[in-house]
């Protein structure tokens, strides 16, 4: 809701606008006042609705026409004062006021105001201001109501202004249809959606803890027992379908805030409305679903043990039938308090996680896929957290992890949620490797990979429970994510797949470390799959045992994923990630040869040492045999 209220009080000349304004600040009619008063700041603990509020004068003189059109457009209402005893300033509100400003494009909300109703004397005119009021606010749907005042004696003025701010803070037009006497299609939407995150045990009705949880958490009181059924017995009066033994229905909570908005109360379902995180556009706020969360660079975001415990709850409140898994009905109810539905319609979901045999989604598999969609995009875990009603600050349910060059560099890893990225030739087995990790039956046949694939699974090691999450991108699309150095840096593991049985399949993974250096000095896991198949030479000049020996790593794993032989692959992969130096090359690759270039320093160094030590005994030697030559040939040392 907006701290500060401008008021611009608009109309024809005479009909008492400068008046007005002078009356509610000196609380007393002041006469021979100047033309245009200046503006008037009245500060927030001065107002029921606690904020600060502008009043701004102004004129329709032709001379001031610029001055009122900057107004007209700064203003968040717009107060149109006619005067009673003129007839002629009453017509101008629809002839010339109300058309004047939506042709200046503006559109806010509009209080007309008559004023002078001292003059009237002893009329009652309230049937007759209601039969011509009615008409305008049909056809201008920005005017919110119509409030007739004094002036000079004083009479309502304070109420001008404190309906002036409430068409701000508290509009009706969103709302409500005050021709057809019905909420708003939005307006109801959202009250549906409050009503089913406050149906805590999601049986349709709510009962008295459940409405006095909802009355706690937008007004911060619960309601007396006495006013419970206070509340019930006026809903059964007007809308019998509206309670029942239980409690309060859909249609019975409908019913009270169209009650609620026909008697004026509209600041009642505002509050709720606000409370549950929605704008004045009825939509959910950007604040409320993206608050702002501090990363820094080389971090990652993972749930927090309120996050998963949030998770667990709310799947254990939308398994009905309690088979500890949710079905596609279940999903398309437990998502219906989402605007887009589920977050994952785009993906493979729900095969990219835990299912049972029927292809429901367990509950391991609902909290890796939140584990997922948490390191890979947080946003979007952010936005359902308050889409599925998670109670309090949403930013308590992630925690930011330390950052990842300082863990490698201690080789102690403290988070829970690792990325592996999956690189490998066509056919290798990639796609089949990833869906064994999620228990998924083996399947004949090969279908090329066209999009970003992800699955995630939980692994347990060393006592705690990690979450796996394995992406592949296709050989053809590998470039455009290896080029992309964010998504790379995000990445805790290479797994690169080779086909044991396919003589090129090593090849593609040498020549992909050759052509994009950032490979280099990552930690990495070679994977040799098909082994149940006959096993072939490598169409290299150094076979992959020893290339990975070259490089400082383990032997590929040799693994077969048609009969089932895994090793401990995904116990060593989230070790890896846990302590990366372990997995981490010692060398850079010189590809052609499948030597590292520390080894061929060191070769080079012994080598040039043995050249140097090979001279120097030369020059010995050299010295030694020109002695014995002077000595056979030196007369005078042949006398000695």
């Amino acid at each position: 809701m907006r701290r500060d209220v401008r008021i611009l009080v608009a109309g024809d000349d005479g009909v008492g606008k400068s008046t007005l304004i002078t009356s509610l600040i000196k609380e007393q009619y002041v006469p021979n006042i100047q033309h245009i008063v200046p503006e008037v700041t009245i500060p927030p603990n001065i107002t029921p609705e606690n904020v600060t509020t502008h009043i701004v004068d102004s004129s329709a003189r032709a001379e001031n026409r610029e001055h009122l059109e900057m107004e007209i457009r700064k203003a968040h209402v717009i107060c149109i004062v006619y005067s009673i005893d003129d007839p002629h300033t009453f017509n101008r509100l629809a002839s010339y006021w109300l058309p004047y400003i939506r042709g200046l494009g503006v559109n806010v909300p509009v209080v007309l105001v008559g004023n002078k109703i001292d003059l009237r004397g002893d009329q009652v005119a309230n049937q007759s201001l209601e039969d011509e009021i009615i008409p305008i606010m049909n056809e201008f749907k920005e005017v919110e109501t119509c409030v007739e005042c004094s002036a000079k004696q004083p009479l309502n003025v304070s109420e001008v202004f404190y309906f002036a701010q409430k068409a701000v803070l508290h509009p009706t037009a969103p709302l409500y249809d005050s021709r057809e006497h019905v909420l708003k299609p939005a307006c109801k939407n959202a009250l549906k959606r409050i009503f089913s995150l406050c149906d805590a045990d999601k049986d349709g009705v709510l009962n008295d803890d459940e409405l006095n949880d909802f009355q706690r958490k937008c007004f911060n009181a619960p309601l007396q027992q006495q006013e419970l059924e206070g509340v019930k017995d006026v809903v059964k009066d007007n809308e019998p379908a509206g309670v029942n033994d239980i409690g309060l229905t859909e249609l019975g909570f409908l019913f009270l805030h169209k009650l609620f908005i026909q008697r004026g109360r509209l600041e009642t379902t505002w509050t709720v409305l606000r409370q549950f995180g929605y704008g004045d556009d009825l939509s959910l706020r950007e604040d409320f679903l993206y608050p702002e969360i501090d990363i820094p660079y080389d971090c990652s975001v993972e749930l927090s043990p309120y996050g998963y415990q949030f998770f667990a709850d709310i799947f254990q409140a939308f398994d009905k039938d309690k088979d500890g898994a949710l079905k596609d009905d279940e999903l398309e109810q437990l998502f219906s308090t989402a605007p887009q539905g589920s977050p994952w319609t785009n993906s493979e979901f729900p095969q990219t996680t835990i299912t049972n045999e029927a292809g429901a989604v367990t509950l391991q598999g609902w909290l890796a896929q939140w584990s997922m969609t948490t390191l890979l995009d947080y946003k979007t875990t952010l936005a359902y957290l308050a889409f599925l009603g998670f109670e309090g600050d949403t930013r308590s349910a992630l925690k930011v992890t330390r950052p990842k060059k300082l863990e490698r560099k201690r080789n102690k890893v403290q988070r829970n949620v690792f990325l592996v990225y999956v690189f490998g030739a066509a056919g290798s087995g990639k796609t089949t490797l990833l869906k064994t990790f999620l228990n998924k039956p083996f399947t004949e046949g090969y279908s090329p990979t066209t999009r970003t694939f992800s699955v995630v699974n939980s692994v347990e090691i060393k006592g705690a429970e990690k979450y796996l999450v394995l992406q592949e991108f296709g050989s053809k699309y590998e470039n455009e994510i290896l080029q992309n150095k964010r998504k790379m840096e995000a990445c805790d593991l290479l797994c690169f797949v080779y086909d044991s049985s396919d003589v090129n399949s090593f090849s593609y993974i040498v020549e992909l470390r050759r052509r994009h250096l950032i490979l280099e000095n990552m930690p990495t896991v070679f994977v040799a799959t098909k082994s149940d198949c006959d096993l072939v030479q490598q169409r290299h000049e150094v076979q992959p045992d020893v290339y990975c020996r070259t490089l400082g790593l383990s032997v590929p794993i040799s693994v077969s994923v048609r009969l089932q032989q895994i090793a401990d692959l995904w116990i060593l992969m989230t070790g890896y990630a846990m302590s990366p130096a372990t997995a981490t090359p010692g060398g850079i690759v010189d590809a052609t040869h499948g030597t590292s270039r520390v080894k061929r320093y060191l070769t080079f160094t012994a080598l040039t040492g043995m050249i140097l030590g090979a001279a120097f005994l030369g020059f010995r030697l050299f010295q030694q045999h020109r002695r014995v030559l002077n000595v056979n040939v030196n007369p005078s040392v042949m006398n000695t």
